[in-house]
């Protein structure tokens, strides 16, 4: 069986963090999203395996390139829709096939539950369906599909983005440039889709939605420990260390927790559960960080308190920083959205010493000069604040 990853949408609405990387390359437990759902074809003996790329293809491209299995891409010209972005694979699809988002994490029971369905959708409740095709079911099949509907009732069913399908359903994309419509269209026809209820998935809609990714995805991972650490260092539960990473004394790190390569962890430093950090980072003695991702090459200052938040690449911040968590809403491609978070940071931040983020998004390379605490607010690319 065949297996067709989308990968080539850029996710706008977990912006900042995709104004440098495709969302399926945000690294989440240290590993880009996308890597998670080869993953699970591989382990059901998918390997025959075509990726739709687009959106910054080359850094995809590469990661692709790095696996350990042959994996064929094909690229859409422009972002214009799921349906869109399939059809551009069709030339390459021999008979029936799996299609999945790259974006999403998917574990391989769901995908060993729907792989021997001709024409079948897998299905999840979700508390918040307004953000995905909501289906109707009857007697296991489906009956009708509603994308992003206006009305929010909980516990929806909803579409994964998952499908098994023939060659035929190319037929019913014509025009269409997303799946939803052009299974709309195959209900219409009166052809069969039967609902596969999915066991573990999770899309990060908004970027807040990472750190449930991150914490659901750092309990599968072992502990492996390449690095060097002092024999005053403390550490519990499931944490896992890079090669030339080294750990000062007097830390204390509590798993589940992935550590990068090269990074510096300096002494008396609090690492708390569900944190990813990556690679050459360094975290500046006394420092408490909790359910957090960390991307690479970032420095975090002595003495600062970083939880409940999502910090991008090169970021530098200053001794005393801390990110505090709280609940607002925050406008998202022109929505207002209800949240509970610390901080969303871009790459490439600048703040000086005793800078406090709560509730926040802070674009790509800002500055922050001066002592701010920053609330409830988005600060866009590029800015400077004084």
């Amino acid at each position: 069986m065949q297996a067709v990853i989308l990968a080539a949408g850029e996710g706008n609405r977990v912006r900042p963090l995709t104004k440098n990387r495709p969302k399926a390359m945000i690294p989440v437990a240290n590993r880009p999203i996308i890597g998670y759902v080869i993953d699970a074809l591989v382990k059901n003996g998918i390997r025959d395996i075509i990726v739709v790329v687009g959106y910054k293809q080359e850094q995809v491209t590469r990661f692709l390139n790095s696996l350990d299995i042959p994996v064929t891409v094909v690229v859409q010209d422009k972002q214009i829709g799921t349906a869109h972005a399939l059809r551009q694979a069709e030339s390459k699809i021999k008979g029936d096939f799996l299609v999945l988002p790259g974006d999403n994490y998917i574990d391989a029971e769901s995908i060993a539950r729907i792989r021997e369905e001709r024409n079948a959708m897998l299905t999840k409740e979700h508390p918040n369906p307004s953000n995905f095709g909501v289906v109707g079911i009857h007697n296991g099949k489906i009956v009708s599909i509603v994308e992003k509907p206006t009305d929010d009732n909980p516990g929806l069913t909803v579409s994964t983005g998952i499908y098994s399908l023939t060659k035929d359903f190319f037929t019913f994309i014509n025009d269409y440039t997303h799946m939803t419509d052009a299974i709309a269209d195959m209900l219409e026809a009166k052809q069969s889709i039967r609902a596969v209820m999915a066991d573990d998935w999770q899309d990060a809609i908004y970027p807040w939605d990472l750190l449930v990714m991150n914490k659901r995805l750092l309990r599968t991972l072992p502990a492996v420990r390449e690095g060097t650490t002092s024999r005053h260092t403390t550490i519990q539960g499931a944490v896992r260390i890079g090669k030339g990473t080294t750990i000062g004394p007097h830390t204390v790190i509590t798993g589940p927790v992935v550590i990068g390569n090269d990074c510096t962890i300096s002494p008396n430093c609090c690492i708390l559960p569900n944190t990813s950090i990556g690679s050459r980072v360094e975290i500046e003695p006394f420092t408490c960080i909790g359910n957090a991702i960390v991307m690479d090459d970032t420095v975090i200052g002595s003495h600062s308190r970083i939880v409940d938040t999502v910090i991008g690449e090169r970021c530098v911040l200053g001794d005393h920083t801390s990110t505090c968590i709280a609940s607002g809403t925050i406008e998202i491609v022109d929505e207002n959205t209800r949240s509970t978070f610390g901080a969303i940071i871009g790459d490439n931040l600048k703040c000086n010493s005793f800078t406090m983020f709560r509730h926040c998004i802070i674009g790509n390379n800002v500055t922050i000069e001066g002592n701010h605490n920053i609330d409830s607010r988005i600060i866009g690319d590029n800015s400077l604040v004084v």
